[in-house]
């Protein structure tokens, strides 16, 4: 089993940026692959960016790549999601996620585990 603790979301101004993290505890990880989603109302949850826990190698959605940065603490177990310039289109309830492979992968359902949620509100 995999336990997964987001923190850092909160209420910013449109052009703002907040970091998010993810604190990941359980089984050795040095074959996880973790995820970053997000689900606004109403809409279908997102997938954000990945990243290989082993080697650091990441994979952005379009929709984020150049303003939202994944990065990884292997020592602490964590994960980061680093959100610049962000829009009052990005506010949503943001979910990290893990799975126990190397690939990585932006399909929802290749994900075993996830966080609770944390909410980003960005206002205009």
């Amino acid at each position: 089993q995999v336990q997964l603790v987001e923190s850092g979301g909160g209420l910013v101004q449109a052009g703002g940026s907040l970091r998010l993290s993810c604190a990941a505890s359980g089984r050795s990880f040095s074959s996880i692959t973790m995820g970053w989603f997000r689900q606004a109302p109403g809409k279908e949850r997102e997938f954000l960016a990945a990243i290989r826990l082993s080697v650091g190698s990441t994979y952005y959605a379009d929709s984020v790549k150049g303003r939202f940065t994944f990065s990884r603490d292997n020592a602490k177990n964590t994960v980061y999601l680093q959100m610049n310039g962000l829009k009052p289109e990005d506010t949503a309830v943001y979910y990290c996620a893990a799975r126990f492979s190397s690939v990585l992968t932006a399909i929802r359902d290749g994900y075993d585990y996830w966080g609770q949620g944390a909410q980003v509100t960005v206002s205009s």
